[in-house]
């Protein structure tokens, strides 16, 4: 079911992914190890010149990008959107030298990044992160403290990072820092989530950063993790609305072949209202990251709203849809393997990362209350 604003153009493209990812990413998918990150894949995304897309793509292809390769592999297109996420700040405020030596590995595969904002007592606060930058006495500084939820960490062979440079200051007092594996005193442990990407922890102890390292200006770090943020959120939702279509697909097609009480499962009226319900819900929450994706490409005032609407319609509808079709599934749908199995795990952590749905809500509050004041009512 398409939605009423993609170009016919732009349905062939979602189709020749959708293929892509079937015929070319999803057996690299399977060869994967759970926990672990999928060089093999990460380079077959750079072959087909998926991640370099990521960086001449507006929002709406990002999403479509990430919907498509969902709906298929979703190992596939978690692995686009971290790539995306570590090296966005590279691309949007790096320097010519830094764009320079990381854009290219990353677009051709050959580096795998990193974003590395969360902490153990700063997740959803993330104005309240404590990684400290310390002035070192030759113009540079030294980070200590810990990172962690931070997808394809330790493997990481770069980190956009996030530090306190001005401590008592806020979201005023953060700034990104590009930070390449392998610089002393940069340690980190892989943590077994219930999601099978990638994630762990990043220690650091005394690490040297230079000004070199520094992505856009120091103390307008927080700047650079927002504008990321605001240009991801809508995606996630697209990457969700992608496991949702996948769910919804499976459920028809299960439900109308199913043998149940002298009929079909779909002639169950019980039954068939669920699978409406999951139908409508995708398209709303389909057409709401569409949106969302086009204000951001557009310069719209309201993307933060519209960004943290997306993510949190989209996110939620998927957990609802997935739920439903494993409860429609039956027991079949929990055994290892299984699709619905699959994304039952996958569907959880997306409410949670980039910010998690109670923080989605109070941005749209924020906004809604700043737009009032701003109309002066």
């Amino acid at each position: 079911m398409p939605a009423f604003s993609l170009e016919p153009e732009r349905t062939a493209w979602c189709a020749e992914l959708r293929a892509l990812a079937a015929d070319r990413l999803r057996p690299l998918a399977e060869e994967g190890e759970p926990g672990r990150v999928n060089r093999p894949l990460v380079a077959e995304l750079g072959r087909l010149g998926l991640l370099a897309r990521l960086f001449t793509s507006g929002a709406l292809d990002l999403c479509l990008m990430r919907e498509s390769l969902a709906r298929v592999c979703t190992e596939a297109e978690t692995a686009l959107a971290l790539q995306g996420l570590g090296a966005h700040p590279v691309h949007a405020h790096g320097s010519p030298a830094q764009r320079e030596r990381w854009l290219p590995a990353v677009s051709e595969g050959r580096a795998v990044a990193a974003f590395a904002l969360s902490e153990p007592g700063a997740g959803s606060d993330a104005a309240a992160l404590t990684l400290t930058a310390a002035p070192d006495g030759s113009g540079g500084w030294r980070l200590t403290g810990e990172k962690t939820w931070i997808s394809n960490a330790p493997e990481a062979d770069v980190a956009t990072v996030f530090a306190r440079t001005t401590p008592g200051a806020g979201a005023r007092g953060v700034t990104a820092f590009l930070v390449p594996a392998g610089r002393p005193g940069l340690t980190g442990t892989p943590l077994d989530m219930l999601s099978p990407h990638p994630i762990g922890t990043l220690a650091f102890d005394a690490v040297p950063v230079t000004p070199d390292d520094v992505l856009g200006e120091v103390d307008a770090g927080f700047r650079v993790a927002m504008g990321t943020l605001n240009l991801f959120r809508p995606s996630v939702g697209a990457f969700a609305v992608g496991m949702a279509q996948a769910a919804l697909d499976a459920t028809v097609e299960w439900t109308a072949r199913r043998d149940a009480f002298g009929g079909k499962l779909k002639d169950l009226q019980g039954v068939a209202h669920q699978v409406a319900e999951m139908a409508l819900r995708t398209e709303a929450a389909r057409l709401m990251v569409y949106a969302a994706a086009t204000a951001y490409d557009s310069g719209a005032p309201d993307v933060p709203g519209r960004a943290a609407m997306a993510k949190l319609l989209a996110t939620e509808t998927a957990q609802y849809v997935v739920d439903t079709a494993v409860q429609l599934h039956g027991a079949r749908a929990l055994q290892r393997g299984h699709l619905l199995e699959h994304l039952y795990r996958e569907v959880r952590a997306p409410r949670i990362y980039e910010g998690a749905s109670e923080v989605q809500r109070g941005i749209v509050a924020k906004e809604l209350y700043r737009s009032r004041e701003e109309g002066g009512a």
